[in-house]
């Protein structure tokens, strides 16, 4: 009778044995797919965007708050808190901003940013600035060679292209190339260009 129990016990623990086994792979696979599950849910989608100036612009921002993260604009935002126009681009607009960079101010006269940051010149420098900015949305697409589009400050801009690059025309006949566009923000459009426009009043 001993001899038979025997068999009977091995054949037991045996199978006790890979059940126990089985439950374990099967805890670990459960455990690793919830963590898995965990990490995909904690995961941000990246938001896709335009580099300028170092930074990501982004359609989640302002066109201020784009503005200020970029390395190449640092003047223009001085410029714009000078003014007083940070609120206003903030706002809903939309607007479309030629935005010109730290060198395209460099290129004006020795002393003169330096002269129209300065409070007494605050009503020179808010034309100026507002000279750069068309209410409305204007993407790349919605631009044709020779348009004419009247800015915020009241006088007009036009946008040309020559051998296949687009520029902007001022009301004085400088011209700026356009070198990053379709910089799109919540409340618009900004160009980057590399000259400043000047209005003739």
């Amino acid at each position: 009778m001993k001899r038979n129990m025997f068999p009977l016990l091995t054949a037991i623990l045996i199978s006790a044995s890979v059940a126990t086994s089985c439950n374990n792979e099967s805890e670990k696979t459960t455990e690793t797919d919830t963590t898995t599950v965990k990490q995909d849910a904690t995961t941000p989608a990246q938001e896709t965007g335009v580099m300028v100036g170092g930074a990501m612009m982004v359609p989640s921002k302002d066109i201020v708050d784009n503005a200020v993260n970029s390395t190449d604009h640092t003047t223009l935002v001085a410029a714009v808190k000078a003014a007083g126009l940070a609120e206003t681009l903030k706002g809903s607009g939309p607007f479309t901003v030629f935005a010109p960079t730290n060198d395209a101010f460099q290129k004006l006269p020795a002393g003169t940013v330096d002269n129209l940051v300065k409070p007494e010149n605050k009503s020179a420098l808010t034309n100026i600035l507002t000279y750069h900015v068309v209410s409305g949305s204007y993407r790349s697409t919605d631009l044709k060679d020779g348009q004419m589009l009247k800015t915020v400050q009241g006088e007009e801009i036009s946008i040309w292209n020559k051998d296949g690059k687009w520029m902007v025309k001022d009301a004085k006949g400088n011209t700026a190339n356009i070198t990053t566009a379709d910089v799109i923000s919540s409340n618009g459009v900004t160009y980057v260009i590399d000259g400043v426009l000047m209005p003739k009043k």
